[in-house]
């Protein structure tokens, strides 16, 4: 079935994410206190605390926000890549809701991320409905059944129902001897260049580089030949 896979019909995606705020201090009184009902599952060092375990938060949709989104898409013999990106997280989640409900509304529209389906898509759609903004279609997936949410997650493709552990995109590309999208910076480091060196291009950058992987990715899987460098089309 997955050879039947028309890659013009998918649009790959990726997400960097932040905690919500540059540090603990700044949550509320509240919020403090729901952060550390949550991070004391994180803590396995006697000597760290909560607020020492903050930098994670950027991985939970409760206490983190969405500073950019790429996307990825085939288009004629081209493979085109967008990013939506900026300080206003509702004006990013709205433009990218606009692009969903125009373009991929359609019976054939699929979702394509590394690990998606734990974690950009829902994080995405739990984050758009925190700035009160609808749903689009493709990721309205309550009552569905699995084989209707058109969701697809390379990770999940390469675990064939093996459930044991995660592989990363970056193993994968290695190993596939894709271009590695971690020559600059990983995710572990993101929150810190956009609070402490404020550079906002460097993580789009570094996203875009995410997006062209996974469809690289993807194309290995369907042992078609990879992207080549002229075929990608950076777009505003």
């Amino acid at each position: 079935m997955l050879y039947n896979l028309n890659l013009h019909n998918v649009l790959f995606l990726d997400i960097e994410t932040v905690p919500a705020y540059e540090n603990y201090t700044l949550l509320s009184e509240k919020m403090r206190k729901l952060w550390d009902k949550k991070a004391s599952f994180l803590i396995h060092d006697n000597e760290k605390t909560t607020e020492d375990v903050y930098e994670r938060a950027g991985i939970y949709a409760e206490f983190g926000k969405i500073i950019v989104i790429s996307v990825g898409f085939f288009h004629r013999k081209e493979f085109r890549i967008k990013s939506f990106y900026g300080e206003d997280e509702k004006v990013i989640l709205d433009d990218f809701a606009m692009l969903l409900n125009r373009h991929y509304n359609e019976v054939d529209a699929l979702l394509c991320a590394h690990n998606g389906k734990e974690f950009d898509f829902p994080y995405i759609a739990r984050r758009m409905l925190i700035n009160g903004i609808e749903l689009p279609l493709i990721l309205q997936i309550a009552g569905k059944k699995p084989w209707e949410i058109k969701h697809i997650d390379t990770m999940e493709l390469w675990k064939f129902g093996d459930y044991k552990n995660f592989t990363s995109l970056d193993l994968l590309t290695t190993i596939f001897q894709i271009p590695t999208p971690k020559d600059d910076i990983d995710g572990s480091q993101v929150a810190k260049v956009y609070y402490e060196e404020k550079n906002l291009e460097r993580i789009k950058t570094y996203c875009q580089k995410d997006v062209l992987a996974i469809a690289q990715l993807m194309r290995r899987y369907l042992n078609q030949p990879l992207i080549t460098e002229v075929q990608v089309i950076i777009t505003e």
